[in-house]
């Protein structure tokens, strides 16, 4: 089993049904969603195109997946999330946009948030125990030769090689799009989640993910609010 510590808005958000409705699949229930009729885009070429987000779940990374190392159990993962949530503050986004990054298109902020940033930086280091040693497997599943320097040194310290100075909050809707297509999918996107992007997005949770085993789908296994969520809610 593989985990992963990621944020996701609550089930009950707006953003998330409509992500969900867009990738096919919603975490909270495991459950596939209709696909929506998108005109101008085959289905076949839609379920093509959402495949890899689909079996993540809409979600954005603050701890890549990882197994757990030698000697450690999934209720202390569990205990160290809920008493690290309970000490941190949620960070608002105030506004998300839909961008292209590398080929492919995701939601991410639509100005730098050092706050936001920090908050993955934390989370990286205070989890990194709980985190198994990558396999050679592994390791070349993530094409280390055409990774920067930075991000190689990231890859060997931390397993994962975008974060810190190369960490950029995301959250993926689509794999990779031909640069031809790419204005295309931009507008059909931009129709689609429209009406959800007007909102702030705010970060007020650690959510777990698990994926039971290789390949398939990732599963909210718990939601852990970030300190004075309910307080903020009930003011």
């Amino acid at each position: 089993m593989r985990y992963a510590i990621y944020f996701t808005p609550p089930a009950s958000d707006p953003l998330l049904k409509v992500a969900a409705n867009w990738l096919g699949r919603n975490a909270f229930s495991g459950q596939a969603v209709k696909v929506p009729h998108i005109r101008g885009l085959d289905p076949a070429d839609f379920a093509q195109l959402t495949d890899s987000p689909r079996r993540y779940g809409f979600h954005a990374t603050l701890k890549a997946p990882f197994r757990l190392a030698e000697g450690l159990e999934e209720r202390e993962l569990l205990s160290a999330m809920m008493h690290f949530a309970s000490s941190v503050d949620p960070v608002e986004i105030p506004k998300l946009e839909i961008r292209c990054l590398g080929g492919f298109f995701a939601l991410v902020p639509s100005e730098p948030l050092d706050r936001l940033n920090q908050l993955a930086n934390d989370i990286v280091v205070a989890f990194d125990r709980f985190r198994a040693a990558p396999s050679e497997q592994e390791i070349k599943r993530r094409n280390p030769d055409a990774l920067s320097v930075s991000e190689q040194r990231n890859l060997e310290q931390w397993g994962y090689p975008y974060v810190f100075e190369d960490f950029r909050f995301h959250m993926t809707l689509t794999g990779p799009v031909p640069e031809a297509d790419q204005p295309r999918i931009e507008r059909i996107l931009g129709e689609f989640l429209e009406p959800v992007l007007e909102e702030p997005v705010e970060i007020n949770n650690l959510a777990l993910f698990t994926e039971a085993q290789p390949g398939s789908p990732f599963e909210i296994n718990s939601l852990h609010p970030l300190a004075g969520t309910n307080r903020r809610k009930s003011a």
